[in-house]
């Protein structure tokens, strides 16, 4: 008998939908012709906490760390139970196994961790999914492979999920005790991804803290062309030793803008020269289709949505089978999938009841002969980009949010069969009383792919309407006639405050903080610190554990987190670490490195911080030292009476300061 494993209850219904009938749903199982399609819910086993490997662990002792199990454990979910007894029924009675989990190494991991957990030594086959529709599981079906194939990518997922445990667990433990001889109540919440993103939303607040504003000129001449009588803008432009500059090459100085406006004005009888004039032929290409990261970042800045909205909202339609799974870090596709992209094309062209901008779009322009960039297999990972699937689309049943998602998706996979935007840049210098001006002109030689973005983009309104910004006949030595010259006074601006989707861009190319040239590379082609599943959650996490506060749709950081990222090591604020652990991860799956060579790194790693954390003197403005032993500090305490809580003060050099106050009004009674 063969037995399917999925991931997810609506992945086995689609799976058992394309195998042979009859079918009939059991309770926590599909039969069907061909084998019997069963599922997990996500990770049905979990790591187990340190107290479930001694008990002694419930209680927090700095002596006790750091804590290294000897043997992993894993224990199975309370949520899971039922469905882990239907599993372990169905594969003992298996002849062969079907892994269906999805193909990442996090799908690879949670349904091997289940086998392995078993005892099981049966034959495991592999089934890797990348859509939900009819078509991609029968082709999925037609190119079953040996799972073994898959083992390192098992190791892989094995490895970042110890090390985080390792990291989490002792850690938080560690700089909390630390940070509780000062006097602070809160628990630090210590991970590799959380802390730094935390760290991220503190620093950018000091950068707009300290900011102060500066004033500089902007000093802009209007030219006529002589043979075109056409009127144009070109940017004053300082000379290598212009006096009244900043560091940054701003003018400064109200005093040289002035001067500068005046010389204009007083040379206004002389002709300008146009000393430089080039003009080129450029094409862009469409942009990428999304990976779930894109997707959130774009409907975030477009929509308002937060990125837990958006995945909630990539798997609602994945499950509807209208789209490809939402959790890909990829933004190229499969070649093909070109097979597919006419029938595609020709479902969003039938939208023209209910969405006439997608059924324009697909109907007019579109060819299937045209190969954009995105039709790369050499960069395909464990998942292509999210595209709409051949299943067509009822797209007046969608929810609000399920179109605008869905629009997007198919917004960017119609642009791949629009032609380039092709248009002409011309880079002019001109001189006139003795200072010099530059003007950037481009006109749109043909729109293409732009067509479709043209409401999104300020800039290609007037592209539309083909305006010229410089008169095309504009050459080198041709003169003009000034007419006119403004020094506008400016202030630069502060950084502003990150939004959900913009923590999570940040988030995504976090390479940017890394000063190290490979460890910055390769936390770059990682597509920054957690992944396209987890970033949305870990952000909700945060704010909900009170480090971060939404203020108008701005994050901000709480007083826990100034304290949090002040009291830690930078190992543990800036993303080097993750860095590091996404290459041997990477090395891991090419089999170059061993996941116990990892682990017994990470061990040195967390042992290390914890003797730091135990030696440390974390910070607290606020602390109440002790009136009785003037060393310690007065930490609130909870204990139980008559079955009730009783909140009193204690020194936290307890026992050797016995000094107890009753608690009023959340302060001691000293």
């Amino acid at each position: 008998m063969r037995v399917f494993i999925a991931e997810k209850p609506s992945m086995a219904r689609e799976i058992a939908s394309c195998l042979p009938k009859p079918c009939a749903t059991k309770d926590g199982y599909i039969e069907t012709g061909a084998g019997i399609v069963t599922w997990c819910f996500g990770h049905i086993l979990r790591q187990a906490e340190p107290d479930e490997y001694n008990e002694k662990y419930k209680k927090w002792n700095v002596t006790d760390l750091p804590i290294i199990p000897d043997k992993w454990k894993l224990i199975v979910s309370k949520s899971c139970k039922k469905q882990f007894s239907v599993l372990k029924s169905l594969i003992c009675k298996a002849d062969e196994i079907i892994h269906a989990g999805d193909p990442d190494r996090e799908g690879q991991l949670l349904v091997d961790e289940v086998i392995e957990y078993l005892g099981c030594k049966k034959p495991v086959k592999r089934l890797l999914l990348q859509a939900l529709d009819e078509k991609s599981i029968n082709k999925a079906l037609g190119d079953i492979r040996d799972n073994n194939k898959y083992k390192n990518l098992k190791y892989s997922a094995l490895a970042r999920s110890r090390a985080d445990w390792l990291v989490g667990m002792n850690l938080s433990r560690a700089f909390t005790l630390a940070a509780k001889k000062s006097g602070h109540s809160n628990t630090f919440p210590v991970g590799r991804v959380k802390t730094p993103t935390i760290a991220l939303v503190v620093r950018r607040e000091r950068e707009i803290e300290k900011f102060k504003a500066l004033d500089y000129y902007s000093i802009t001449a209007k030219f006529k062309h002589q043979a075109s009588e056409i009127s144009f803008p070109a940017k004053w432009q300082p000379l290598e030793n212009q006096a009244g500059l900043d560091s940054e090459g701003r003018l400064i100085s109200g005093e040289i803008a002035a001067d500068i406006k005046g010389k204009l004005f007083s040379g206004i009888n002389e002709k300008a020269r146009v000393t430089f004039c080039q003009s080129t032929d450029e094409k862009e290409q469409p942009p990428l289709p999304f990976s779930l990261s894109a997707l959130q970042i774009i409907a975030g800045k477009k929509y308002g949505y937060d990125p837990q909205t958006v995945l909630d909202t990539s798997q609602a339609l994945y499950e509807k089978k209208l789209t490809t799974y939402p959790r890909s870090d990829c933004e190229y596709l499969p070649e093909n999938l070109l097979t597919d992209a006419e029938h595609i094309l020709l479902n969003l062209a039938h939208l023209k009841n209910t969405n006439t901008e997608l059924a324009a779009w697909a109907t007019n322009g579109t060819s299937v002969h045209i190969k954009s960039r995105a039709w790369n297999d050499s960069k395909i990972t464990a998942h292509h980009a999210i595209i709409p699937t051949i299943t067509s689309c009822n797209f007046g049943g969608l929810s609000d949010t399920e179109k605008d998602i869905y629009f997007l998706i198919a917004q960017s996979f119609v642009a791949q069969f629009y032609s380039p935007y092709f248009y002409k840049k011309t880079v002019s210098e001109i001189s006139y009383a003795g200072e010099y001006f530059q003007a950037t002109g481009k006109t749109v030689l043909k729109l293409g792919w732009k067509a479709l973005y043209l409401k999104d983009q300020k800039e290609d309104q007037a592209e539309a309407g083909d305006a010229i910004l410089l008169p095309p006949d504009l050459k080198a030595g041709d003169e003009l006639i000034f007419e006119n010259a403004t020094a506008d006074k400016k202030a630069t601006k502060p950084p502003g405050r990150y939004t959900a989707s913009g923590l999570l861009a940040a988030m995504k190319s976090i390479h940017s903080h890394v000063k190290n040239p490979d460890l910055k590379k390769r936390l770059k082609d990682a597509a920054g610190i957690g992944t396209e599943a987890t970033r949305a959650g870990i952000i909700k996490e945060i704010i909900t554990k009170g480090f971060l506060k939404e203020t108008k749709n701005h994050l901000m950081p709480t007083a826990a987190a100034y304290v949090l990222i002040d009291s830690l090591p930078d190992d543990l604020t800036y993303p080097d670490t993750t860095a590091l652990w996404e290459m041997n991860f990477d090395r891991i799956v090419e089999g170059n490195y061993s996941l116990d060579t990892f682990l017994q790194e990470q061990t040195i790693f967390v042992t290390n911080l914890c003797q730091l954390a135990a030696s440390s003197n974390i910070k607290n403005n606020s602390a109440m030292y002790c009136p009785k032993c003037k060393a310690g500090n007065l930490i609130k305490r909870t204990y139980k009476k008559n079955g009730k809580n009783t909140t009193f003060w204690g020194c936290n050099r307890y026992p050797d300061c016995r000094a107890t106050y009753d608690d009023k009004n959340n302060a001691p009674q000293i």
